[in-house]
């Protein structure tokens, strides 16, 4: 039999010499560590480390600051001279008027220079739309200009100017404009007091007009020679037909088909009216034509799709017309295809139609008795409406329109 050796008599390197028995309550004790450095246990101690800690917070602090005296005061950031601020983009904005701008901040420290304030200031610039500023050390301002792009001709009165897509007006001498080849459509409507969102909008309408008269590569715009936009609804443009000067109104949709409604007939109104003055395309089934003044009384007709005549008018000025026409109530388009037009017209002195050529049943005149009656009705309400709306019109378009 192999004697048993007592578990107190048993000893493995690293174990305590004693050990309680584990069934016992008493649990093996192992000597413990001593407190960290960062907890010492006494006062003293703790009073060693707090000094310790505010020395090296102090010696951070003064750190930063010297380092930020340094680049604030050192003569290297300095901005010297103009040469130190750079710029690119620049065309039509001369530099003299960038670098006004930045006059004040000439012998100034770069970090010193309020970017923000700065690039706002060079928007501010009607030809800048939109600006960058940087610094780039140790003592250069570089900015960055977009400048805008016209996309027409605007008339103030007898000045010509130039504006954007944003209703911005832009000057520039006569000479430039030449040496840029600028081959615009000239708008009026386009008043420098009229809020930023009411010019904008209106020139969203000229950008339309444009797109849709230039879509699949046709440039058909080029045979537009001024526009006016007083009425952002309706799209009063001239038409240059054989030395003289027809108005058509397009309205604010649709501009193509109106467009070529316009092309397909005009022959045939200036055939038959040689006075022809405005053309008015924006019903459907109908275009109203407004003669010019004459040695007579002027005469207003109207070609439908249906055959239809219209009673005219009394007589008006040229600009009266341009204007009242202006002034029409808006209608919208229809997408299908008109009928054809045809050339029945009436003058100021002819009031109904000729009796019918045949006899017809009862039923067809009454149908044809109820047919004037709506259009008699459409009439009034047309001859109304321009008659409360004609005092709106500005002196200033209505000038435009007698030029």
């Amino acid at each position: 039999m192999q004697q048993s050796v007592p578990l107190t008599g048993r000893g493995l390197p690293g174990m305590p010499l004693e050990v309680e028995d584990i069934d016992g309550d008493e649990k093996p004790r192992f000597d413990r560590p001593g407190n960290a450095w960062w907890r010492p246990q006494g006062w003293i101690g703790r009073v060693l480390l707090g000094l310790g800690g505010l020395i090296v917070l102090s010696g951070v602090a003064f750190s930063i600051h010297q380092f930020t005296h340094f680049f604030e005061r050192d003569a290297r950031f300095r901005i010297a001279t103009t040469g130190n601020i750079q710029a690119t983009g620049l065309a039509e904005v001369r530099r003299s008027d960038m670098l006004s701008i930045f006059g004040e901040d000439i012998g100034r420290n770069i970090f010193f220079v309020p970017l923000a304030q700065r690039r706002k200031q060079l928007e501010e610039i009607p030809w800048v739309e939109r600006a960058t500023v940087m610094r780039l050390l140790p003592d250069q301002i570089h900015v960055s200009v977009v400048e805008r792009q016209p996309v027409a001709f605007v008339r103030h009165g007898q000045q010509i100017g130039l504006v954007d897509a944003s209703g911005v007006l832009l000057n520039m001498p006569a000479a430039m404009m030449a040496q840029h080849h600028y081959s615009f459509p000239v708008l009026t409507g386009i008043d420098a007091r009229d809020p930023q969102a009411s010019r904008q909008a209106r020139m969203a309408v000229y950008l339309r007009l444009l797109d849709e008269l230039d879509a699949n590569g046709q440039h058909l715009s080029d045979q537009i020679s001024e526009i006016d936009l007083t009425d952002p609804e309706d799209a009063r443009v001239l038409m240059p037909e054989q030395g003289v000067d027809i108005l058509a109104h397009f309205g604010e949709d649709h501009f193509l088909d109106r467009y070529q409604r316009y092309k397909a007939h005009i022959a045939e109104w200036r055939q038959q009216y040689p006075k022809l003055a405005a053309v008015d395309l924006r019903y459907d089934e109908q275009v109203v034509l407004q003669m010019a003044s004459g040695a007579g009384a002027d005469q207003t007709a109207t070609s439908t799709g249906e055959g239809k005549l219209a009673a005219s008018e009394p007589a008006k000025t040229p600009a009266k017309a341009a204007t009242e026409h202006a002034s029409a109530p808006k209608q919208t388009a229809s997408s299908k295809p008109t009928k054809p037009y045809t050339s029945s017209h009436t003058s100021s002195h002819t009031s109904t139609h000729a009796s019918a050529k045949s006899k017809v049943t009862a039923k067809a005149r009454a149908a044809k008795a109820r047919e004037k009656k709506r259009a008699a009705a459409r009439r009034a309400a047309l001859n109304q409406h321009r008659q409360k709306t004609a005092a709106r019109i500005r002196p200033a378009a209505i000038a435009g329109q007698g030029q």
